[in-house]
């Protein structure tokens, strides 16, 4: 049977037990600055890396930070929407939904290799036999998120080129069944271990799988670029204290501090965030019905 998309399926054996329920907060002092992020890899070592990273900006800030995991995308720009989040870690489509829905301000993009952009892409294991999207056909594929650009829209749209589906709509009638796994990790360890026959996700999510299942992964088909995701602040923040983080935040591309990049998913660094840059993910998401 298939499941459609527009209903949340999540795979129940396997990486299943890395979902949460709910939003899991990092203890912290009363009145804190609030940092939502979203589970794009194994929560419990994420929930590990936040308790490093708001320690160290509590530090710098000298006002007590907190970090906690969201469900997913929009569980953030909801958090952001309820005053339950002052700033969020996200992707640029649920940036540009936040933006148009609550005016959310972008401070910060990642880089990565130099680049503040990257690709979604299909991944299948090596041995599937699977060596083109037609190959997909009624099988069933993993997403991150369904408001995930690089984890679900541009992936998706990539069907869209190859003339396999018309629309979003067609794809539950192409795939066998679509499932939403709640991040990249997740999605590709269901690819990895045979629960699905391919998976959606960053170009760069094959390094969330281990050593031993790398190898034994490839893509078969890219998107074009996409900037990269963001550090998004809700409007009503003090101007002050968001100027603070962002040059806080910037010293983390200094040498004395660039370790500490890998408690916030890996970037190579940061850059001031570019508002025209998405204008391509705001093209997307009125194609995909997301924005008026």
């Amino acid at each position: 049977m298939t499941a459609p998309l527009t209903r949340r399926t999540l795979l129940t054996t396997g990486v299943g037990a890395l979902f949460f329920a709910s939003a899991r907060p990092v203890p912290a002092q009363a009145s804190p600055l609030r940092l939502a992020f979203i589970p794009q890899e194994n929560p419990d070592k994420l929930l590990g890396d936040i308790e490093a990273i708001t320690g160290w900006l509590s530090q710098e800030l000298g006002v007590p930070v907190e970090g906690f995991v969201t469900i997913d995308h929009a569980g953030a720009v909801e958090a952001l929407r309820n005053g339950d989040a002052d700033i969020s870690f996200m992707g640029a489509l649920p940036f540009v939904l936040a933006e148009a829905e609550i005016g959310a301000v972008p401070l910060l993009s990642e880089v990565y290799r130099g680049k503040p952009y990257y690709t979604g892409r299909v991944f299948v294991r090596r041995d599937s036999g699977i060596t083109s999207l037609a190959d997909l056909k009624d099988r069933d594929i993993a997403f991150a998120d369904p408001i995930s650009e690089s984890g679900y829209l541009y992936p998706l749209a990539e069907f869209k080129r190859a003339g396999l589906i018309a629309d979003i709509e067609e794809a539950d009638a192409f795939f066998g069944r679509v499932f939403f796994a709640g991040g990249y990790q997740q999605a590709m360890q269901a690819m990895a271990q045979g629960l699905v026959a391919a998976a959606g996700a960053s170009q760069y999510a094959d390094l969330l799988l281990t050593p031993q299942q790398q190898p034994q992964v490839t893509w078969i088909a890219e998107s074009p670029e996409i900037p990269s995701h963001v550090v998004i602040a809700r409007p009503g923040l003090d101007a002050d204290l968001r100027a603070r983080f962002v040059e806080t935040m910037m010293r983390l591309n200094e040498p004395a501090h660039r370790d500490k990049l890998q408690h916030l998913y890996g970037p190579d660094g940061y850059v001031p965030a570019d508002p025209q840059a998405f204008e391509g993910v705001r093209d997307m998401a009125r194609e995909a019905g997301l924005l008026s």
